[in-house]
């Protein structure tokens, strides 16, 4: 079963192709970055214009010439800005109709614990999924599909909004998460003892006051002697990388779960990346790590949710309106 994927939740507009929810025939995304760059951040209604400017277009370069055949299409219904997931809804809806083709919405988190069964076959449930991303810090074990249950999440900025709001901080071009990795690579990471915050008794994450503890240590040191911006920058992502890797693997561990999935473009993270295959190898799980191409928001993460959705006996007809709110709350059971 061909399953064409539409994903236009935040700042990329992407179409894929994916067979019986393995195989990816094609996959296409178009990137807003010169959009937003001067702005620093996404800016909702210049990201929804470009997705109707796009979205035709990507579709096209996604099924091909001639077309290859679709018998389901799958769209993010959420969570995302609610204009940007617009475009793709109605997209969906209309090229469903016309073609008299069942629709399926999936949640955008949903989607990032499929990137890594996308690309690993022998990859299968249960196993647990770390989700970070610039909106979404969440551990989830992913039961089977179509169920999942969370176990933690972030309580205040999640881990990629710490590394924007950073590298905002340290002058560094926007997106964040590279500027600050492309940096770390010539810092110490032991330059600064930022603090850690563990919360300790919750599988739960926090970064807001690491991202204060940074602007405090540049405000103080403005007058005087302060280390490198190469050296902040790896102490800060060594700081968030402990967190993230250490209480993951500790969940694991506590849930018995012998399998570990990162998804969401944070996992594209150098740092994260060697630590995970360190933390792997020393506790003797097995890590799955999506190709950086599935690590940002991509459309064959979205078809491949959907083909599992679409599969089923008597395949529920979800519900395509568009509620970031009620997405968020109700993707998994905590």
């Amino acid at each position: 079963m061909n399953i064409l994927g539409i994903e236009t939740s935040c700042d990329e507009t992407a179409a894929a192709l994916v067979k019986d929810g393995r195989h990816v025939l094609k996959s296409v995304v178009a990137s807003q970055l010169a959009v937003h760059k001067p702005f620093k951040g996404v800016v909702p209604e210049l990201a929804s214009r470009a997705h109707v400017e796009r979205i035709n277009e990507v579709m096209q370069r996604a099924l091909g010439r001639p077309e290859l055949p679709v018998q389901g299409i799958a769209v993010t219904t959420g969570p995302g800005l609610v204009g940007c997931l617009l475009v793709g809804v109605v997209t969906a809806r209309t090229w469903g109709w016309v073609r008299d083709i069942p629709i399926i919405g999936v949640n955008h988190l949903e989607g990032h614990l499929f990137a890594g069964l996308v690309e690993h076959p022998t990859l299968k449930p249960p196993f647990l999924g770390l989700i970070v991303s610039g909106g979404h810090t969440e551990l989830v074990i992913f039961e089977g599909y179509g169920r999942y249950r969370r176990l933690g999440a972030t309580r205040d900025d999640a881990a990629g909004e710490a590394f924007d709001k950073v590298a905002n901080l340290l002058s560094l071009p926007f997106p964040g998460g590279p500027s600050i990795d492309r940096a770390a690579r010539r810092g110490n990471r032991n330059a600064v003892a930022f603090p850690r915050a563990w919360m300790t008794g919750t599988h739960d994450f926090s970064f807001s006051g690491l991202k204060t503890a940074v602007a405090n240590y540049l405000r103080e040191r403005s007058h005087g002697r302060r280390e490198s911006v190469a050296d902040v920058s790896a102490s800060f992502q060594e700081a968030v990388v402990d967190v993230l890797v250490k209480k993951t693997i500790l969940a694991a561990a506590a849930h018995g779960l012998r399998s570990v999935v990162v998804g969401g473009g944070v996992a594209a993270n150098s740092r994260l990346r060697e630590r995970f295959i360190e933390a792997g190898r020393r506790e003797r799980l097995r890590v799955f790590l999506p190709d950086l191409s599935f690590c940002t928001d991509n459309a064959a993460m979205i078809a491949a949710a959907g083909f599992y959705k679409l599969s089923r006996p008597s395949p529920r007809q979800e519900s395509l309106a568009v509620d970031a709110d009620l997405m968020i709350k109700s993707w998994a059971t905590a």
